[in-house]
């Protein structure tokens, strides 16, 4: 859970915190009774996928399924903070459980986001009984992520009057969680229309569910190749009952879902920091424990739990955005999923280093860790489908707005300086606007094509959104004088010289590396990315540091 959520508006969807705490203790009791450490390492290593435990866990004794499904059709009526809270602590326990268990959740979506009343009422109330595992049969071998690339073809059946009865589905789907044991599957093919999402159940003539994959990670979870030869679908089993509608549908789904696999990547990033820190206190190195070694520390610790809990800010603000009713974000989406996935598989692999000898080993859990972690950086679009996806939409956004987009963020930070100068709103508001300089350079000089650099600008919009995800919530603590502020203060400082370290790296790399002449960068630009100002970011920043290092390590 994120160290403070401090109090939330009373007209947002889903469970109050009272609730959803009960939720995260009911999740705590099934990884002691049923998911031990030994238990989870055991199933790494046979490569086992535990159907019995994940379906127990959507028994009635537990029903942790019930938390997405709206109260009219059996469930919790959860919201996007309760599914991220939860799915953030099942990844805590085992990124391949949590990966079962949000395939459940990813499947559902499409009938909760694109189904008919009647659809809803049939089909999640399945899965509230308990009785049905769901896969989401979206990704091909050769689409990817290119979604309007489909290759499985829905044709239509017509009855003797020339009416649609149903659909004629062929081919197949790859890497698909859950896929060989699903009970039924929501999947995307393409119809004369356009891609369309189907319900099809285990059991149709025609529907193969293969072996599952040998995997580098998230052994713990089935991921399986999927085959179909003339299977008829019911047209009842057309999602909405309107074909052509499945890109909108999967977009709508992507702003949440990526939401989700943000929470994972947060999840395991703080399971691996979690084992460091405690084998920090307690490994002794040349008379002292490492915990006081700043080397270490700085090296291998405070890093990361500085970046989680900025991806964690940020999660949390656009989970409430979407708890507020708010639909088009999809960008936010891509910039948490981005920023999460990276920071945690940056946490678990320092954390492998972190233990030295012992982190290699299987006892340790952490080289798991890292072998889960890496797939959230890959699966519901992979980091460079995710940056470019940011620098298009925020690069449009900003000449749309004549830089107003940014702008406006700037400013925010700027007032926000006046008032609470402690938790680095100055830096925030000049990345920001060295931002939006170096978007306009781009636009300007016309190297929106040039696919880097507009990598490198993707990581400056993401980094720069986190950051001031960050000061709002510093800010916000501050306000509520919570317990949580000081921590948060500080690491939003400590956060603040990183945004500025990626900003001017790649401002600098765009504008004197993208090949225009030298008279043609503003001298403005030049300013900004300038020693005085970097120097001035980092201004105490060892000093934050060491105190973050106090706090965590429990020295005040």
């Amino acid at each position: 859970m994120p160290s403070d959520i401090g109090d939330e508006p009373q007209d947002l969807a889903g469970l109050d915190i009272e609730s959803r705490q009960i939720v995260i203790d009911t999740i705590g009791l099934v990884r002691k009774r049923l998911l031990p450490k030994e238990k989870i390492l055991k199933l790494d290593k046979k490569e086992e996928f535990p159907e019995q435990i994940i379906r127990e866990t959507l028994g009635p004794d537990i029903g942790l399924q019930l938390l997405f499904i709206p109260e009219q059709y059996g469930g919790l009526g959860g919201g996007a903070r309760d599914s991220c809270a939860v799915t953030r602590e099942m990844s805590r326990i085992c990124l391949g459980v949590a990966t079962a268990f949000f395939a459940i959740q990813l499947g559902a979506d499409p009938i909760m986001f694109a189904g008919t009343e009647e659809q809803k009422q049939k089909w999640l109330g399945k899965i509230c009984q308990g009785a049905v595992l769901v896969a989401y049969a979206v990704t091909e071998a050769e689409a990817g992520s290119n979604l309007a690339a489909l290759k499985t073809r829905a044709e239509p059946v017509q009855n003797d009057a020339g009416q649609i009865t149903g659909y004629l589905i062929n081919g197949s789907k790859q890497f698909i969680s859950n896929g060989g044991y699903a009970d039924f599957i929501t999947l995307l093919a393409m119809a004369p229309e356009g891609s369309t999402f189907f319900v099809m159940e285990k059991g149709m003539q025609g529907f193969h569910q293969g072996k599952g994959e040998e995997k580098h990670g998230i052994r713990a979870s089935n991921t399986s190749p999927l085959t179909f030869t003339d299977v008829f679908v019911p047209v009842e089993n057309l999602l909405g009952g309107v074909p052509g509608m499945g890109l909108k549908q999967a977009n709508m789904v992507f702003g949440h879902t990526r939401l989700m696999v943000a929470a994972m990547g947060l999840g395991a990033g703080e399971a691996a920091l979690d084992i460091v820190i405690d084998y920090a206190k307690k490994r002794i190195q040349f008379g002292s424990p490492l915990s006081e070694k700043q080397g270490y520390t700085h090296k291998l610790v405070i890093p990361h739990a500085v970046r989680i809990e900025a991806g964690s800010a940020y999660m949390d603000e656009q989970a409430t955005r979407l708890d507020a009713g708010e639909k088009d974000l999809q960008v936010e989406g891509s910039i948490a999923k981005y920023f999460a996935t990276e920071a945690g598989n940056k946490a678990a692999d320092d954390a492998i280093q972190a233990l030295g000898g012992y982190g290699y080993m299987a006892e340790y859990e952490v080289e798991k860790i890292k072998r889960d972690v890496k797939i959230t950086c890959i699966y519901e679009g992979t980091s460079e489908i995710q940056q470019n996806i940011i620098s298009t939409f925020r690069w449009r956004s900003t000449v749309k707005s004549k830089g107003n987009y940014y702008g406006a963020m700037a400013q925010e930070m700027e007032a926000n300086h006046a008032s609470f100068p402690e938790i680095g709103a100055e830096t925030y508001a000049w990345a920001a606007r060295t931002l939006n300089e170096t978007i306009m350079f781009v636009h300007n000089n016309k190297l929106t094509k040039q696919q880097f650099i507009m990598f490198c600008l993707a990581d400056m919009m993401t980094y720069v959104e986190i950051g001031i995800s960050l000061a709002r919530k510093a800010k916000r603590l501050v306000q509520e004088t919570s317990s949580g502020a000081e921590k948060t203060v500080i690491m939003s400082r400590i956060f603040a010289s990183e945004v500025a370290e990626v900003i001017t790296r790649n401002a600098i790399k765009i504008v004197t590396g993208s090949g225009p002449a030298r008279e043609g960068i503003p001298s403005s630009l030049e300013e900004k990315t300038g020693y005085g100002r970097f120097m001035a970011s980092h201004s105490g920043l060892i000093q934050d540091m060491d105190a973050v290092a106090d706090i965590m390590f429990g020295r005040k």
